[in-house]
């Protein structure tokens, strides 16, 4: 076998990150082994031609060139996307099965790949809505559109191939793909984006480029509210023009009167990151609102805030449960955002400490503790990358009897592991959008002295194969 070769394959299996899995006998050092070749796009039950794209000594990588035969659960796709953009790449899978599925790649990875052993797995929580369920959307500009075969081999001049507005090919950094059109939010959001791209394109703006780091336009992002009716449009710029802005604004809402804040985020820096060095607001106040069960929250445009709405509540549902809280605990909130978890759990809590190192993020959560007249929280700013022990003593923070941990997708520091270890809180309830950080953590959790009871994985992201996981902890 070698690369560009073309093989059939019976699709067996389905890997974490949205990989059919095809087993075959190979010859190696004498022997017939099991070979494993991993096809893109393909789910258990599909037989395929596919051409090897990749050969390692223990596995290689491959795409479709032929069906052969299509698995029974495949549907056909909503978004005419479909295939190129790497946002809903199991937008062709029926939903049960797209659940399952993850469910699944979630017990594989804390079983084989984490070698944890010996607790209960929940029944995933399915989203109640599949389609225009996200309320933040983040779309990039770039200067190099993504050309369809059909434009590279046409005759016919490309037009605007230097200019588009979307999202990222997969892989693919300095390539975005044109898109007028996304099923994930709202059809507001769909008329902003395509609004944004006229704007500028007649008016003949640059974009920013990450090779010669000239330009101004970087990205779009949209958040919108699901319980009110709040919308935010902020734009990622790499210098402030404020007569174009202006006028973006003013041409913005009249196309779109429902919009309550727009925003100028300005990052001068190279990274290609949605957040500015500062921000100007030229509509509203800069923020948005939107509520999780009885709670309200004040969102602005650099805090984090769950993505689906609906699903959050029931993510923060299970955290409570597991936390198993009776009114008299110390709980400890790590990575806590804009407050929302923290805000939450503070009912069943004696008192409830946040630790967060973005500065906007901690500010909306003292906003939003005051805002739900909550008494019994407060937040410090930490950079949880450091150990944030030093706090306990300066703040004289008393000793947690509960941690509840909600990192980014790249998991906890080390730092913040060997940290909690120092505490030894008798639970932790770690909230993960990515299970294999989550069950890497959770094994040095476990090797020192703790012990994996149940977890319970939450669709919040569907026709993707993110998934959260919540899993309780407690002390061994």
């Amino acid at each position: 076998m070698k690369k560009g070769d073309i093989i059939e394959l019976s699709i067996e299996d389905y890997a974490f990150e949205g990989k059919g899995v095809a087993k075959i006998n190979i010859e190696l050092e004498g022997e017939i082994k099991k070979f494993v070749v991993f096809v893109n796009g393909t789910y258990p039950g599909d037989v395929v031609k596919a051409e090897i794209r990749r050969k390692k000594k223990s596995y290689a990588e491959a795409i479709v060139s032929e069906f052969i035969k299509k698995a029974p659960e495949r549907i056909s796709a909503k978004c005419t996307y479909f295939g190129v953009c790497g946002g809903c790449k199991a937008q062709d899978l029926d939903y049960d099965t797209q659940v399952k599925y993850k469910a699944d790649q979630v017990r594989d990875v804390f079983e084989r790949i984490g070698g944890l052993s010996g607790f209960e797995i929940l029944p995933p929580l399915k989203a109640p809505r599949i389609f225009f369920y996200r309320n933040k959307m983040e779309f990039s500009f770039a200067d190099k559109r993504w050309l369809y075969p059909h434009e590279i081999s046409g005759e016919n001049e490309i037009v605007d191939r230097n200019f588009a507005l979307g999202l990222h090919i997969p892989r693919m950094f300095d390539k975005v793909l044109d898109i007028n059109e996304c099923f994930l939010q709202s059809e507001e959001s769909n008329k902003i984006l395509n609004f944004t791209r006229e704007f500028f394109k007649s008016r003949g703006e640059t974009i920013y480029s990450t090779k010669i780091h000239e330009g101004y336009l970087r990205h779009l992002v949209i958040k919108q509210s699901f319980f009110t009716n709040d919308l935010m449009v902020n734009l990622v710029t790499s210098e402030s023009k404020p007569d174009l802005f202006k006028e973006y604004t003013d041409s913005l809402i009249e196309i779109i009167p429902g919009i309550t804040t727009i925003i100028n985020n300005v990052n001068e820096k190279k990274s290609q990151t949605a957040y500015g060095d500062y921000e100007i607001i030229y509509h509203g106040d800069g923020y948005i609102f939107d509520t999780i069960g009885d709670y309200k929250f004040r969102i602005s445009a650099n805090s984090f805030f769950q993505t689906n709405t609906i699903q959050a509540e029931f993510l923060y549902k299970t955290a409570l449960e597991f936390a198993g809280l009776t009114g008299e605990e110390v709980v400890y909130d790590l990575y806590s955002g804009a407050g929302t978890i923290s805000i939450y759990v503070s009912v069943k809590a004696r008192e409830v400490i946040g630790f967060e190192t973005v500065d906007p993020a901690v500010e909306d959560a003292v906003f939003n503790a005051g805002l739900n007249n909550i008494d019994n929280v407060n937040f410090v700013n930490a950079n949880l990358d450091k150990s944030f022990l030093h706090f306990l003593k300066e703040y004289k923070i008393p000793a947690p009897d509960v941690i509840i941990a909600d990192p980014p997708r790249s998991g906890m520091n080390p730092k913040t592991v060997n940290d909690i270890l120092t505490l030894m809180p008798p639970k932790i309830v770690y909230v993960s959008c990515n299970p294999s950080t989550q069950a890497r953590d959770i094994k040095l959790l476990c090797d020192g002295g703790y012990r994996l009871v149940q977890y319970q994985p939450v669709d919040m992201f569907p026709h993707t194969y993110h998934v959260e996981n919540v899993a309780l902890l407690v002390k061994d």
